[in-house]
């Protein structure tokens, strides 16, 4: 960034408010709760915005109208059409807190619904981009016109099809003042904050939508939950709703690596973050903090088209309970086969958004409510998906729930309990430190939903245990098998057995919910039985192809993702260029290793893997997969 750009960006906050809606207690920051309990959370120091990954471009308040044809960065795809950008425009939140947003609109007079994308990362170009990404996930460059910020909906498209784009750098985010937050109640306040101006703005309809994936995804979830007046629709593009049970704390074993993976990418200025990475590992049972990270989708009435894949190892489960869960009367179901990136923008896909915005936010006459409420995906590695099948809800009525209990002595599932007893043991520190259990298809057969694992345990050598599980594929000899991405398939469970204790009214025989308020140690000897909640899947088996359950000790992910290494140039002034044409560009980005405070990182506690862990199957030990078959 220049270095006049960044002194004028400095004083401009020295003269603004830094107000903030968050006391300040030593290093902590206090939080509140819906009910308005208070909730001390500490914080850690972000990116400068001079750092290269950060790639923050400067600060600039003007009013600039983008031609057609025009382009953000050579490669990308040229604008369809005039469109009017408003940057830096000031948003003032309830507490007096300043945010910054752009606005991209149609360049006539007219009043437009808006899509609002909400996220800390950054209003186009920012710490993370698709660039950082091998290949960008199977999306050309010229798919997009750069104008979007990461994971969000590209203006270029929507402008051209008569939408106002709202981007925000939320609270904390670069030159918004205050310190960011991650997901909870007073976030999602500012996301209603921010609605409401938006629709009062003279180019707005007054009917506001959200889009965008990820992280965009998980806020619709909170700012929807709230009921925003003027909030009229939802697209919630794969996210999790629970923080604690479905990313940082999965089955009650702390995992903040991909948390501070991307903690670290963050660029402020003169505020804060919340140390989200180390709340996971310093508050590992269920509290108020925790329930604030858990939306109340329930709360949700708005219509919603909600997509969802079976392989995303963070977003997965919350894609289909938010879906379930929320009290929409006018919901839809998408789930595909590839990735998360690549199906957002694929170009059928954005025209089919449009069609759903387009009747909710346009009010057209187009159809939509004909479109089937749940279009599901069943994959088969190895062979041909099947894609958009029509259902009417998710899980499916006719789910046939079978159970295939576990052998020990030969490694087999079977359809009844073996008579005989048996034990497998592995070494949960080696690298041996699994067993398998398979099963050959008698003939084509679909598991498609939710499973669960029922297994008797013991640790001779610990009075705890950290479980992995999965369900995959193999073919008829035995070899994986990927997706059409190139990836392995497998659905997956992992849970801590002193966190076993089950929430009676919330479980159900195929859905095993966990309370994960306290825990319940291995004594020495003792054998017990758990429910290892497996999530959704979709596969297809054909006669012969083999399903294997794998049980083994939990391993911590390694996480890294390059975020802010590529390098990308814009135009200095302007915004955009025509291609071809020579301007003055800034180049930003190139450096994945900067980190704001090397000694504030967060890695994995150690696991509760100790000594060998042994797994009952016969007899009196009814250790059982329970799959959910679709006739």
């Amino acid at each position: 960034m220049k270095k006049s750009v960044l002194v004028a960006a400095m004083a401009l906050l020295a003269l603004s408010s830094c107000g903030t809606s968050v006391k300040r207690s030593g290093e902590d920051i206090i939080l509140h709760d819906r009910n308005g309990n208070e909730m001390a959370v500490p914080v850690r120091k972000a990116l400068p915005l001079e750092a290269d990954r950060a790639r923050y471009p400067g600060f600039r308040q003007e009013t600039l109208l983008l031609k057609a044809g025009s382009v953000r960065r050579e490669g990308a795809m040229p604008l369809p059409c005039d469109i009017l950008l408003e940057r830096d425009v000031p948003v003032k939140l309830r507490d007096g807190v300043t945010i910054y947003v752009d606005v991209f609109r149609p360049a006539g007079d007219g009043r437009y619904p808006a899509i609002l994308a909400w996220s800390p990362y950054g209003k186009e170009i920012g710490g993370q981009m698709l660039d950082d990404v091998p290949a960008r996930s199977g999306v050309p460059l010229n798919a997009t016109s750069g104008l979007e910020k990461f994971e969000g909906p590209d203006p270029a498209y929507w402008v051209s099809h008569g939408y106002a784009v709202v981007n925000p750098d939320k609270r904390g985010a670069y030159m918004s003042e205050g310190d960011l937050l991650y997901w909870g109640h007073e976030d999602a306040l500012d996301g209603c904050d921010v609605i409401e101006w938006i629709a009062t703005r003279p180019w707005c309809s007054g009917k506001v939508g959200m889009s965008g994936n990820s992280w965009l995804t998980v806020s619709q979830w909170f700012i929807a939950a709230e009921k925003p007046e003027h909030l009229a629709a939802i697209a919630p593009w794969e996210g999790f709703c629970d923080h604690y049970r479905e990313s940082g704390t999965r089955g009650g074993i702390p995992a903040p690596e991909f948390p501070e993976m991307i903690a670290e990418t963050f660029a402020l200025v003169g505020g804060r973050l919340e140390d989200q990475p180390r709340m996971i590992v310093e508050k590992p049972f269920m509290c108020d903090y925790w329930e604030d990270k858990a939306a109340r989708v329930e709360e949700i009435e708005i219509p919603a088209y909600v997509v969802a894949s079976y392989t995303n190892p963070v977003h997965t489960h919350g894609s289909f309970a938010g879906f379930r869960r929320m009290s929409s009367k006018d919901k839809w179901l998408r789930v595909h086969n590839t990735g998360e990136w690549y199906d957002y923008y694929t170009p059928a896909n954005v025209e089919d958004l449009r069609r759903f915005f387009d009747h909710f936010l346009k009010g057209e006459d187009n159809g939509w409510e004909n479109t089937p409420r749940v279009r599901l995906s069943v994959l088969n590695p190895g062979g041909e998906d099947i894609v958009n099948r029509p259902e009417t809800d998710f899980p499916l009525e006719r789910t046939e729930y079978t159970r295939m209990y576990l052998s020990a002595q030969d490694g087999t599932l079977q359809p009844s309990l073996p008579a005989e007893e048996a034990t497998g043991t592995y070494d949960s520190e080696s690298d041996s430190n699994s067993l398998t259990f398979r099963y050959v298809m008698p003939e084509q057969t679909e598991i498609t939903g939710y499973m669960k694992l029922h297994l008797w345990v013991s640790a001779p050598e610990s009075d705890d245990m950290d479980l992995a599980v999965s369900v995959e594929k193999l073919s008829a000899d035995g070899q994986p098998l990927a997706d059409k991405m190139g990836n392995r398939v497998a659905a997956t469970g992992y849970l801590r057995v002193s966190m076993r204790q089950l929430d009676s009214a919330r479980s159900t025989e195929s859905e095993p919910y966990h309370t994960f308020t306290g825990e319940q140690k291995l004594k020495p000897g003792e054998m017990v039985p758990v429910e290892i909640e497996i999530w959704p899947m979709g596969l297809l088996f054909s006669e012969g192809e083999i399903l294997q359950l794998t049980v083994g000790a939990y391993e911590p992910a390694q996480d890294n993702i390059p975020f802010g290494s590529a390098r990308i140039s814009v135009p200095e002034e302007g915004f955009t260029f025509m291609p071809g044409t020579e301007v003055p560009m800034i180049t930003v980005g190139g450096n994945a290793d900067e980190c704001a405070d090397p000694s504030q990182r967060v890695t994995s506690p150690r696991t509760h893997n100790s000594g060998r862990h042994c797994i009952y199957t016969g007899g009196q030990y009814d250790s059982y997969l329970y799959l959910p078959v679709i006739p």
